[in-house]
């Protein structure tokens, strides 16, 4: 099968092009139309060399050596008996490749071979705008690098941000260089060794070069790109986790009307309740009526009668109201019979329910303002300084007025577009969301496992008959480290600077650490949504269980039977017992008229997807695969369909 080709333009580039040039392997081209603007920025940079402009990054240091003009050759060559340094170029090329082969010392572990192409495929971009002198030849190697699958090993520490990503996007060049080391058909070699084995040659850099490659904003935006992709799969599964968790608890639909919304309109929250009144759409349990609830009740030998039911892991129950204890709830039982089961009787459901579309919409609406300051940096020019070949008469009106004569500096403007501070700000909104999501995810999981908060679902969400199983306790405790562990990392680095560059660079963004530890924290996002989604499943299975157990046992017809499930049953000698027989009979009445007891529609669908993989777990097994099965569901989107 043909892989379709991205065209890169420097200014049509999207997330979602990024995301399968990054993950897929698909191939880029340069667009012929807009390579002539590259090829004249290099030519008028070169004119401007030949003439003896001072330049930034040029003809001058780099930082702090900025006042340093370089010369035609070393100081030292002039000594008796000297050799030249440079015989292969001039300083002017040295100073590019010694900016790349300085640059390049970042530590850890590698970056992922999907984030080094997202941030080639970035660089080479950029540079197709035409305003940084880079050679077409030049960037033409930076493609076919690309293509033939070369990885440069990228270690993950080592930005402040500004001068943009400078060590790991030298890290980057440097392989063009034959340089560093390159991972090519999943072999870690060095990086002439990988050129070599594509069919490729090392370059050697010309002017402004170096700084062209290295001197911009690529490694905060790659990571923070593919963090923005992976969160919005998960911003979907958060709110199918709490669908199906408010399923299982027959919760209250109210808090997800439209109307509702309307009259807060957070653009998040609105479309956090659309969405999941669409996956609960079909419930027969959401909103189901108090009496019909039955609780918890642990497994005997007598509770059930029919073999069908006999196999049951649970009995039901529920407590009777008497009369006594009806006054002033007289309007609440004329709607409700009179029996207390798993559902407490109260209109609205706990904070992480009843509050879900305005946490996961808070976080729906930093990310998309995320999305918006990266979609912007996708196709902007980040490096420094800035080349404008040919400029419109209009920007130098000014100076034409006032009697000046153009200058280098007109054409060439040293500018701060390497400065990562919109993406960090931009990523530490969504570095302090992510905890956010996770613990509202990780509160719900809790509340389906506490006998006390679980509306009538057994103890950890197991049988226990015997006192012997822990059932799904220890779940919670890995989503309550992984909670503690994403708020610990949500501090925002971008409000710590350290200068550099002996205080020539004196304020950075820290934006490469911000967008790292973003991607980084998506992972263990999705650790703690798939563990809701693995004890919401059994949950979710415990209340459709019970609640069809306790149809089948209405529509016997028996209601003795029934009535051996109520706690506190009158004895017949008691005034209020005919009452009692008489509500008893209404409840089997109602319950025997409702058919079976399902989720919504797309709940459902996410269950049997969950379920295909993991069985229900009847009494304690080995659990490790279980969650190392979820985990892996959520993380390759196996739920996305649902």
């Amino acid at each position: 099968m043909t892989v379709e080709t991205v065209v890169l333009d420097g200014s049509s580039l999207t997330r979602e092009t990024l995301v399968a040039v990054a993950r897929s392997g698909r191939r880029v081209e340069l667009d012929p139309a807009k390579l002539d603007r590259v090829r004249r920025a290099a030519d008028f940079l070169a004119d401007k060399v030949s003439c003896g402009e001072p330049i930034y990054g040029v003809t001058t240091g780099f930082g702090s050596n900025a006042d340093k003009l370089l010369g035609a050759h070393r100081q030292r060559d002039e000594l008796p008996g000297g050799h030249p340094s440079q015989p292969d170029g001039t300083l002017l090329d040295e100073l590019q490749h010694n900016l790349i082969t300085t640059h390049a010392v970042c530590v850890g572990k590698p970056f992922s071979p999907e984030v080094v192409r997202a941030m080639l495929v970035i660089r080479i971009n950029t540079l197709m705008r035409g305003h940084s002198g880079i050679r077409v030849e030049t960037l033409e190697a930076l493609t076919a690098m690309l293509n033939a699958g070369i990885v440069p090993v990228v270690p993950e520490k080592g930005s402040v941000g500004a001068s943009g990503d400078l060590a790991p996007l030298s890290h980057l060049a440097i392989v063009l260089l034959g340089g560093g080391e390159a991972f090519y058909k999943g072999e870690r070699l060095d990086g002439a060794e990988a050129l070599r084995r594509a069919g490729l040659k090392p370059i050697r850099l010309s002017f402004k070069e170096g700084l062209a490659l290295n001197n911009g904003t690529a490694q905060m935006l790659a990571t923070g790109a593919l963090a923005l992709d992976a969160l919005e799969r998960l911003l979907d599964t958060a709110d199918l986790a709490a669908a199906m968790t408010l399923d299982a608890f027959a919760g209250r639909g109210g808090a997800l009307r439209p109307e509702v919304h309307a009259l807060r309109p957070h653009p998040g929250q609105v479309d956090t309740a659309k969405r999941v009144r669409g996956l609960l759409e079909g419930s027969t349990l959401l909103d189901i009526p108090y009496h019909l609830v039955p609780r918890y009740k642990p497994w005997t030998a007598e509770a059930w009668q029919t073999p069908e039911d006999q196999a049951l892991s649970f009995d039901i129950g529920w407590d009777w109201v008497p009369a006594g204890q009806r006054h002033g709830r007289e309007a609440f039982y004329a709607r409700f019979l009179p029996f207390k089961g798993g559902k407490k009787h109260q209109p609205q459901d706990a904070y992480c329910l009843r509050c879900m579309p305005q946490v996961h919409g808070a976080v729906r609406d930093a990310w998309a303002q995320a999305c918006r300051v990266f979609d912007i940096e996708l196709n902007a020019v980040t490096d420094n300084p800035l080349i404008f070949p040919d400029p419109d008469d209009e920007v130098f009106a000014e100076g034409k007025a006032a009697g000046r004569p153009r200058h280098i500096e007109d054409q060439v403007v040293s500018a701060g577009h390497f400065h990562g501070m919109p993406l960090a700000l931009a990523m530490s909104y969504v570095k302090a969301a992510i905890p956010v999501l996770a613990s509202i995810s990780e509160r719900r999981l809790n509340k389906l496992v506490d006998p006390a908060t679980n509306d009538g679902l057994p103890a950890f969400l197991t049988g226990n008959e015997d006192g012997t199983d822990s059932g799904f306790m220890i779940v919670q405790y890995t989503a309550a480290a992984l909670v503690n562990d994403l708020a610990t990392r949500a501090h925002p680095a971008s409000v710590y600077s350290v200068p550099t560059s002996a205080n020539a660079e004196d304020h950075v963004s820290m934006g490469a650490n911000e967008a790292r530890q973003v991607l980084e924290m998506t992972e263990d996002l999705s650790h703690v949504l798939a563990l809701e989604l693995y004890t919401a499943a059994q949950a979710l299975d415990y209340r459709n269980d019970m609640l069809n157990a306790a149809r089948r046992l209405a529509a016997h017809g028996d209601w003795k039977a029934l009535a051996a499930k109520i706690a506190n049953a009158p004895r017949e000698d008691h005034p209020h017992y005919a009452q009692f027989v008489r509500e008893v009979q209404q409840l089997m009445a109602a319950l025997a008229e409702v058919g079976d007891f399902h989720p919504g529609g797309a709940v459902r669908s996410a269950h049997d997807v969950l379920r295909k993989h993991i069985s229900f777990m009847h009494r304690d097994r080995a659990m490790d695969r279980d969650v190392q099965t979820v985990c892996r569901l959520v993380q390759a989107g196996e739920f996305d369909q649902a």
